[in-house]
């Protein structure tokens, strides 16, 4: 599977973005999928996942009650929608695809996306 994210820019605090990750090949709906990010000078960290159906979602705490992640199985894509960004948020964001939902299940990775909050 193929994986390519978009919808990153520049938003100042308190502010919405929403990501989209679009996966080619017929077997989207098979994986679970995930979000990742990294800020400079910081290790790749989870974000959020979502299983293949989309009936379960996990989030990281920094996250958690902001951020939502949803998937169109029709489409074969992805979505992070990140609302009440802070600056700390700021990072390149990575969509994953793999067998299991969660921080250690992604085999597949897409190029990223930045996403940069002013404060």
């Amino acid at each position: 599977v193929q994986l390519q994210a978009s919808g990153g820019g520049l938003v100042q605090a308190g502010g919405s973005l929403r990501l989209s990750c679009a996966a080619s090949g017929r077997t989207f709906s098979s994986y679970a999928m995930g979000w990742f990010r990294q800020a400079p000078g910081k290790e790749r960290e989870f974000v959020a996942a979502i299983s293949w159906s989309g009936g379960s979602t996990y989030y990281a705490d920094s996250v958690k009650g902001r951020f939502t992640i949803s998937r169109d199985n029709a489409k074969n894509t992805v979505y992070l929608q990140m609302n009440s960004l802070k600056p700390e948020d700021t990072a390149v964001y990575y969509c994953a695809a793999g067998v299991v939902a969660g921080p250690d299940g992604m085999d597949y990775w897409g190029k990223g996306t930045q996403v940069t909050v002013s404060s």
